[in-house]
């Protein structure tokens, strides 16, 4: 890009020549732009005509002019990003922060958040780290999973505040020969992000591969065939009854992608630019369903820099504060909740060395210490557990005192940070009853396989729910490679029949009921307890309407919106309304 050349070259000069007039000869200004003379006398003069910089020269070769530089870099930097940004040149003003990373977060505090540029609706959202690849069946991280759920649609979906999947590609579907037959009709007109028409015959492709890969098979494990009986109706035919396939269907492994250009979907938003440094959403114009009020939204993604301030929650995967810096000030709490996910602690009975009493007596030390209750996490961010879903009770632990724990126990666990707090408490809880606690960290955000998990007597993660809860559990149960890795091999096949028997069951109530009787189980045998919940939090500025937050802590990029730019309302005007 030629300005940010120049202002490179600029940079340069005033580094060496300061802000105060200086007397200097164009064989110099060569030598600090290494150029020739010629060319220093064409870049000065454009500097000059740009207002950055004052020159006046003297006739005769070698006779030194007075330069004056009447900018900072700073300055200039901050007014072309502003220009660029609000001409939507975003590759342009991309090309412009990474200028000068070491003040980077400075020059695009002013720009974050909510604002109008180009004439439309812009939301940008400082980010503490790099995301992961956006594929759907290869990500882990929270917040690639929200964006990734809206930029790709499925057959169903699930909206935010309510559990029962709704319409998406589908608009209806018929369940038949006693839960054998699935039909889910298409809308018609459906597009791509690309503008191609998405068609019946796209998605049977897309769902033949689903029903062989690792992530998605799972949820797929009772279809024996997907058909295109007609071109706008998609058909399921199941070997075993699955009353959960239209809750599966919205998960993530099952979005819908393009069969032959997989970054391509059919969400609300679509992805115009992916880079280490900035990730641009837009909306998508040929969407199915309503359409978001933000035309852009915006992730300028800095892992290296300080934030401090209010920004700094932005650096918490459970805080993010949206706004400018002007607006910081401002910003007040707009949504909490405690998240139905939570952290928890799995017993490893494969393994071997621990038995189920020595797990129950484990977990009856951690109660009965009240650990959870002394870490040193502020109680804004934890809670710890007394339920897994409501209405779920933890059990308490009641085992005689004589059941001793072996001499020795390896625990594995893996982000969040928080983890690491309660790993040291269980190190001096279990020293106190003679039992030496190893630990090992492993830093991805999913299990990775078996022998992984072979690896550890006790395994401490986290797991999210999502706006259907029991359903999540339920696919949580087939999907993860910890159970099989800690289950011992009559316990595994106890699990798989009694999920199939689960979803073989017509009425939600009675599977809900089922569901929750087999993770009481687990719980009873200490096999999983939850420890804690997050408190999820969202702070915005006044200005900023429609923040909701969703089951996974993040908001609802399709029901933000951000008033135009109108005069001021007067004083004592009532709030929007819908």
């Amino acid at each position: 890009m030629r300005l940010v050349h120049r202002l490179s070259q600029y940079q340069r000069l005033y580094q060496q020549l300061g802000n105060a007039p200086v007397a200097v000869t164009i064989g110099e200004l060569a030598a600090m732009f290494y150029c020739s003379e010629r060319h220093a006398r064409t870049l000065v003069q454009q500097l000059q005509d740009q207002g950055w910089l004052s020159w006046h020269s003297q006739p005769g070769r070698g006779k030194r002019a007075s330069l004056h530089c009447l900018k900072t870099p700073d300055e200039l930097r901050a007014q072309l990003l502003q220009q660029l940004l609000q001409q939507g040149n975003h590759q342009g003003a991309l090309e412009m922060a990474q200028l000068d990373p070491q003040h980077l977060q400075d020059l695009l505090s002013p720009h974050l958040g909510g604002q109008w540029q180009a004439g439309s609706p812009t939301l940008r959202i400082p980010y503490y780290r790099t995301l992961e690849a956006l594929d759907p069946l290869t990500l882990t991280g929270r917040a690639e999973q929200h964006l990734v759920s809206t930029l790709h649609a499925g057959l169903t979906r699930l909206m935010t505040g309510n559990p029962e999947p709704q319409p998406d590609l589908a608009h209806h579907w018929q369940i038949s020969d006693g839960g054998l037959r699935w039909r889910f009709f298409l809308r018609s007109q459906l597009r791509w992000h690309n503008g191609e028409p998405l068609t019946g015959q796209q998605l049977l492709q897309t769902l033949e591969k689903l029903l062989g890969h690792p992530r998605s098979q799972p949820s797929l494990s009772s279809v024996a065939n997907v058909s295109l009986p007609h071109p706008l109706c998609i058909q399921f035919d199941l070997h075993l009854p699955d009353y959960w396939l239209a809750h599966r269907l919205a998960e993530l492994p099952c979005l819908m992608t393009h069969p032959e250009l997989p970054a391509i979907g059919a969400g609300p938003f679509k992805l115009a630019l992916n880079e280490p440094q900035l990730v641009r959403l837009e909306q998508h114009a040929g969407y199915h369903l309503q359409h978001p009020y933000l035309d852009t939204i915006e992730y300028w993604i800095t892992p290296d820099l300080p934030i401090t301030g209010a920004d700094a929650s932005c650096r918490h995967p459970v805080r993010i504060t949206i706004g400018q810096q002007d607006d910081l000030a401002q910003a007040r709490p707009v949504q909490r909740s405690m998240s139905l996910g939570w952290c928890y602690l799995a017993l490893n009975l494969r393994h071997g060395v621990l038995s189920e009493a020595q797990g129950q007596k484990l977990l009856m030390l951690i109660q009965q210490s009240g650990l959870l209750s002394h870490l040193p996490i502020p109680n804004s961010v934890i809670t710890p557990s007394h339920e897994m879903l409501p209405g779920w009770r933890i059990p308490s632990q009641r085992i005689e005192e004589d059941v001793p724990l072996p001499a020795r126990l390896t625990l594995l666990y893996r982000p969040p940070v928080e983890l690491e707090t309660v790993t040291v408490a269980l190190q001096r809880l279990l020293a106190q009853h003679g039992c030496e606690l190893e630990v090992r960290y492993y830093a991805g955000k999913r299990w990775q396989s078996e022998a992984q998990i072979a690896q550890a007597d006790l395994l401490l993660a986290d797991n999210l729910i999502g706006e259907a809860p029991e359903a999540t559990l339920e696919s949580w149960l087939r999907q993860d490679s910890l159970w099989r890795g800690i289950l011992t091999a009559s316990r595994w096949q106890q699990q798989q029949e009694t999920l199939r028997e689960i979803q073989q069951l017509q009425a939600q109530p009675l599977r809900f009921e089922r569901l929750q009787a087999y993770y009481q189980q687990l719980m009873a045998a200490a096999i999983i307890t939850p420890l804690f919940h997050y408190q999820y939090q969202i702070s915005a500025p006044p200005r900023m309407h429609g923040v909701t937050l969703t089951a996974h802590g993040w908001f609802d990029f399709c029901q933000a919106w951000l008033p135009p730019p109108v005069d001021e309302a007067p004083t004592g005007a009532e709030p929007p309304c819908a």
